[in-house]
């Protein structure tokens, strides 16, 4: 893979990359989907659908805890194979797809009825039509099944990771990564980011993050450089990497996670692109889960009040209520008393008061005020924001 020395200008990177500066605004991103997958089947037969239904369910699983090992778990691996109780809703669809490409020279393709100096290439396609099926599954249930098995349930409001990197080829020429100089990087760790329901946020590389960061600089992993660099990005992790390209095919690289003020530095070994940088993100995408994921239950087991400000009419309440019953780790809410702008909730966890501060946190719509910073206190205070 070579690199191009060409670097565009800040417009048309931002452009290209289909990226936007978010300018501290980030934090915490959605994830959408985490409950349906798509997979190519062959034909519309019960035993192809049933086949496509526990694939689905694998990939869907993947996404919602965060982590491949659970389909190993017992309950899991019985649950895959009756995938089809777990299914809401499908449907299926049909796309053109290129089958294979054949270049033919023009004295090949058709009779010559005058002599050419020079003979034509001819690009001849092939298509196919190729079918694939939409499962739905009711996340009711599926979240219900891994509760059975004890499995952490990541929650769709997902931390951030901002990734920068740079890529050194065999003539010791470096770049940092843009679609120019390797869309294959880029759309292999957004494949992973897909599959596994993690937010990657690239940086627009404009001339602010220039003059903030070059090559070099990353290449070093220098923690304090790429920390200033990420502040306007407002992302929760960031992720930096070098990688060469050696020349005898050799990907040798290092890696460097800031997470919450901790950092780790990792290096990276192999000869296939994909598996050299999915072993990376599979690293930290398990460091996040783990440390956000959350196995839910019917029963709280512990119990919190918190206490907001600025509850200014009946849409702030009821726009809180809502945020609060959409936290993962809520069981229930109630309403424990209401004093002009101020309101106290008391809610069942299934989880603790440090997990509940953590997942707040990874949002802006609750600010936490000064008896919020301890865990340990026995009404968690906030502003509302929203």
């Amino acid at each position: 893979m070579k690199l191009a020395i060409e670097l565009k200008n800040s417009i048309a990177l931002s452009l290209l990359l289909g990226l936007s500066v978010i300018t501290g605004l980030s934090q915490a991103l959605p994830v959408s989907g985490l409950y349906n997958h798509e997979v190519a089947v062959g034909n519309e037969s019960d035993s192809e659908r049933d086949r496509a239904f526990s694939e689905a369910l694998s990939a869907v699983i993947v996404k919602v805890t965060g982590a491949r090992h659970w389909l190993e778990e017992p309950v899991i691996a019985t649950a895959l194979r009756n995938a089809q109780n777990y299914v809401e809703g499908f449907d299926y669809r049909t796309e053109i797809v290129v089958a294979d490409l054949e270049e033919v020279s023009d004295d090949q393709a058709q009779p010559q009825t005058e002599p050419q100096t020079q003979p034509q290439t001819q690009v001849t396609v092939s298509t196919v039509e190729q079918n694939f099926i939409n499962v739905i599954f009711a996340s009711d249930l599926v979240d219900d099944l891994l509760a059975s098995a004890n499995v952490p349930v990541w929650d769709s409001n997902r931390p951030s990771v901002l990734v920068w990197m740079v890529l050194q080829n065999d003539q010791g020429e470096r770049a940092l990564l843009t679609e120019d100089i390797s869309a294959e990087v880029l759309s292999t760790m957004r494949q992973f980011a897909e599959e596994r329901g993690l937010p990657i946020i690239f940086p627009v590389l404009d001339f602010e993050d220039r003059r903030n960061l070059d090559a070099d600089t990353v290449w070093t992993l220098d923690e304090e450089a790429i920390s200033l660099a990420s502040v306007r990005y407002g992302a929760d992790s960031i992720l930096a990497g070098r990688l060469h390209f050696t020349t005898s095919g050799e990907l040798v690289g290092l890696w460097q996670f800031i997470f919450q003020d901790e950092v780790e530095i990792f290096d990276g070994l192999d000869t296939e692109l994909t598996s050299y940088l999915f072993q990376p993100l599979d690293r930290i995408t398990s460091q996040l889960a783990n440390h956000f994921a959350i196995v839910r239950t019917d029963i709280g087991t512990q119990r919190v009040r918190v206490r907001v400000e600025g509850i200014k009419n009946l849409t702030a309440y009821t726009a809180l209520l809502s945020y609060v019953q959409n936290l993962g780790l809520v069981v229930r809410v109630s309403t424990a008393l209401l004093d002009g702008e101020s309101l106290e909730l008391e809610l069942s966890l299934s989880g603790d008061s440090e997990q509940l501060n953590e997942l707040i946190a990874l949002d802006r719509d609750l600010l936490p005020l000064s008896s919020s910073l301890a865990a340990s206190q026995s009404v968690l205070h906030y502003r509302w924001t929203r």
